[in-house]
């Protein structure tokens, strides 16, 4: 399936965005410090019968913001602005982690765009102690590194259950290889650190007002989300789909790409015509 590739120009800045296929709109969302390229197996499986497009988020990847701060309120003024430039009038919002909080958001605004919303392993009740886990993982890949293969022998260590190939994306599009040699994170550090403290921000509101479809996913192995967190979430909501994937932790998309596709491809069969009009 062809990949095509452009850049997004906004009020603060521009985003990178990749997209393959036709029909139907699905915006897909990394986590911190990923990029649009995590997505390319599921995007790939998707683009059969959708348009899967995978943002760069800002702060990361190819994306170049110059202005407006890293909380929620920007990430979601990010996407309902790509919605816009890109003449988009329905459209399926999927988001992994950081990109999980940010879909929910959205889905409160009220954007006629926005016709339901899949959020992976982020949901209101995540413990102390696992932000602050995040935040020092976080914090210790922001480093140089001397060449591609040191890239990917930290990446292994950090995701012990990524796939190769899945290393092997992220060392290559997630890091800039410089002309001395050395590779750094694409992503922006004091991005990166203001993204972390926004994550702590309550996402309750936003999980109790949320009225289009909404499926929540969490893996079952995540270290981020936790069993109780998650079993809180689904009982606020009991009227939304939840589904728990196993064989996954925190990186679903990822680790279990094929998994992922489908309960996308699911959960589009269940709006129907009508959730999309």
């Amino acid at each position: 399936m062809t990949l095509r590739e452009r850049d997004v120009v906004l009020a603060d800045g521009s985003l990178h965005l990749v997209e393959r296929g036709a029909g139907l709109p699905l915006i897909l969302l990394h986590g911190i410090t990923a990029g649009a390229r995590i997505w390319d197996p599921v995007a790939e499986r998707l683009a059969r019968r959708f348009r899967p497009i995978a943002l760069d988020q800002r702060g990361h990847g190819l994306s170049v913001m110059r202005s407006g701060g890293y909380d929620a309120p920007a990430y979601v003024r990010d996407l309902l602005g790509v919605l816009e430039a890109l003449g988009i009038g329905r459209a399926v919002l999927v988001g992994h982690s950081l990109g999980s909080r940010n879909v929910l958001e959205a889905g409160v605004t009220g954007h006629p765009s926005v016709a339901g919303v899949v959020a992976i392993d982020f949901t209101p009740f995540v413990e102390t102690a696992r932000f602050e886990a995040l935040d020092r993982r976080v914090s210790a890949g922001d480093t140089a590194f001397e060449g591609p293969d040191a890239v990917r022998a930290y990446l292994a260590g950090r995701y012990p259950n990524l796939p190769p190939d899945a290393i092997g994306r992220r060392a290559e599009y997630c890091y800039r290889h410089g002309e001395d040699g050395l590779c750094r994170p694409r992503a922006v550090a004091a991005a990166m650190a203001e993204t972390c403290a926004g994550l702590r921000a309550d996402l309750e509101p936003a999980l109790r007002a949320i009225s289009v479809p909404a499926l929540l996913v969490r893996g079952a192995d995540s270290a981020f989300v936790s069993a109780e967190a998650f079993a809180r979430a689904c009982a606020l909501r009991p009227d939304l789909g939840a589904v728990t994937v196993e064989g996954a932790d925190h990186y679903v998309p990822e680790v279990q790409p094929d998994r992922t596709a489908d309960l996308i491809e699911s959960f589009v069969d269940r709006l129907g015509p009508a959730g999309l009009s």
